[in-house]
Order: C-alpha cells, then structure tokens, then sequence
C-alpha cells in the first residue's frame, strides 16, 4: 500500500460526495503528480477557498505499533479546530482509535495557508486494524467525512448569523487578479483587507465590525483616500 493513492482515493471519492451536496471543491491534483506543501498551500490560497483539509494516512517505525485516528492544526482554536475536532470524533465512530487534535505550527500546509487548514490522518498505514477499517468501510468514511465538513459549514453560519458583523466592501470583481491587484493596494495604505471569495466573485472588503458606528467610521476614511465603498453585514 502507498499513502498517495489512499489519499487521493479518498480525496477524490470525498470531492464527489461534497459536490453532490452542493460544496464546491477546489483540488490540489486529482491525479498522481508530485507536489511540494508549499505548492499545495499556494493553490489552496490562490482559490479562496474557505477551508484547507489535507488527507493523509499515518505510519509508525513497527507494523502494528500505532494505530488510529489524528488531526493537525496551526492552533488550538477557531474553526480549524472545530474542523479537526468534527472529523476525528466522525472517524472515532466508524471504529478508528480517536488519538486527538495537536498543534504542528511548523507545518508547511497548515503555515502557508491563508485560511482554517486541517491535515487529519486517516489511521495508520502500516496498522493492519486500521487498513481493515478503512477499506471494509470505505463508503461511511467518505461519508462520514462529508458530515464533518458539512457540520463545521453549518457551524459557522449559525455563528455567524449569531453576530451580525459589518464590513467595508470597496471592490467587486469576476478577474482574480484585479482583486488581488486593489487589495494590495489597501493593504499597503495598512488597513484591515479580506478577500472574500465566493463561486467566481471576488469582493475585497476591510473590517469586520459589531458595532455600525465602526463600520462607518472606516468607510469615511477609506473614501477620503480614493476609494469607493459600501457597507455590508
């Protein structure tokens, strides 16, 4: 067995399955090529995309000597963390040994990305258990990892809704890179700049204020430098 093709295996059956429940899916390849994390985390971010989950499949230096479950994430906190906690209790109740969450600051993918990454790993390789929990339940693993997605998506648009926040949008665009090119240029006047992006709109927006008062304090300064604006919740 060899990690790649499980991971991809999985990656691709686990695309489908978030596509058929209407997710949109970015992928850092669909087919055997090699990449460093530092490419996949620059095309992750050259998405938009919402999210960052990489999958991989662990391994010990003794067949047998580990087994089950684990996710990684830059911090213990905020919705990278919800992600990973989802995923692992999923995979605990398909009968995965539930090892944990852990900080990995260091790593390249969970570093480099510009949004909530996860790396879970998806058992041990080289874990005969394991092995045999993955492919006798092949199906309720895609299945199971959808949930956890889809569940940390619902998460946060119940929070979300929960506190309404205002933002200053000053641009809107369907070319990423007239996007990228007028956040540049606010972030290098050194106000707070997101990019929003969203099924092929590009919306760069500054701020994400509680209080309205706020929200128009900014869009005053952001037009007296130029800018043309809208406030947005």
């Amino acid at each position: 067995m060899r990690e790649k093709d499980d991971n991809l295996r999985i990656v691709l059956a686990l695309g489908r399955e978030l596509e058929n429940r209407g997710i949109p899916v970015y992928y850092t390849r669909t087919e055997d090529v090699f990449q460093t994390p530092f490419e996949k985390a620059r095309i992750a971010n050259e998405t938009g995309a919402d999210y960052f989950l990489s999958i991989h499949r662990n391994s010990g230096v003794n067949p047998g000597e580990y087994a089950g479950v684990e996710s990684l994430v830059y911090e213990k906190s905020g919705p990278a963390l919800e992600l990973a906690e989802n995923i692992d209790g999923a995979m605990g109740e398909i009968g995965f040994r539930d090892i944990g969450v852990f900080a990995e600051p260091e790593i390249v993918v969970l570093r480099r990305t510009e949004m909530p990454a996860v790396l879970a790993e998806i058992g041990f390789i080289n874990s005969g258990e394991d092995n045999r929990i993955l492919e006798e339940n092949f199906d309720e693993v895609i299945q199971s990892l959808a949930d956890a997605v889809e569940g940390t998506l619902a998460e946060e648009r119940v929070q979300a809704q929960a506190v309404r926040t205002y933002r200053v949008q000053v641009g809107l665009f369907r070319e990423k890179n007239r996007a990228s090119g007028l956040m540049e240029q606010i972030k290098a006047e050194g106000f707070p700049v997101i990019l929003d992006a969203d099924q092929g709109i590009y919306r760069i927006q500054v701020g994400n204020y509680q209080e309205l008062e706020n929200a128009v304090t900014m869009e005053r300064l952001l037009r007296k430098r130029g800018f043309s604006t809208v406030i947005i919740n």
